[in-house]
């Protein structure tokens, strides 16, 4: 195990070849800590939001305002988690000087995973200032839920980390959106289910 700052720390699990910030379409699942349930209930196939959880929804309905580069996808909030799909999709002049150029993204912003840029490209993936990325957009996301669950509920906590998919074709993005669209109908089955 690695060491930063001195501490032991758990090697990230962000693709090592992929920049985060280029054009993409990203399937990410956030869960609470422990994974409680804050958002609210299933009931007979549907999402009854708690007050923590109309907050969530709101927080993540916002990302754009507070990333103008940001689509949004397809998204449920679960009892204890959240899945969406964030759309990177900036203009050429927001991709100059950001280690964009010449980055080999597919139309509708499916990531490319066969052709690599014909340049090494600055930064990848690695710890440091992070901004206009996937990172940024989740972190900017949890600090908002947190800031308002915790008038709520004091004990409110995420997991640190979130699991992320890189969306590759129209077929993977489709199958992703079914998935999260259904998944209140398949909570019973779902891995972060607790009776």
């Amino acid at each position: 195990m690695e060491k930063f700052q001195n501490k032991y720390r758990i090697p990230s699990t962000r693709a090592p070849f992929w920049n985060y910030g280029w054009n993409a379409s990203y399937f990410v699942t956030i869960c609470t800590y422990n994974p409680d349930c804050y958002f609210g209930d299933i009931v007979e196939g549907e999402i009854m939001l708690s007050d923590i959880g109309e907050i969530a929804e709101e927080c993540w309905l916002k990302i754009p305002d507070h990333f103008p580069f940001v689509k949004l996808g397809a998204f449920i909030i679960m009892p204890n988690h959240v899945h969406g799909i964030i759309i990177i999709d900036k203009h050429d002049d927001e991709l100059n000087g950001n280690g964009n150029e010449n980055a080999n993204v597919e139309t509708q912003n499916f990531a490319s995973l066969q052709q690599q840029p014909l340049f090494k490209p600055s930064p990848l993936n690695k710890f440091g200032p992070q901004s206009k990325n996937l990172p940024s957009i989740i972190r900017g996301f949890k600090i908002g839920v947190t800031k308002n669950a915790r008038i709520i509920n004091n004990s409110f906590r995420w997991q640190t980390r979130y699991h992320d998919h890189i969306i590759r074709d129209d077929n993977s993005f489709n199958n992703i959106q079914e998935y999260i669209n259904s998944n209140p109908h398949n909570w019973h089955k779902d891995k972060f289910y607790l009776k």
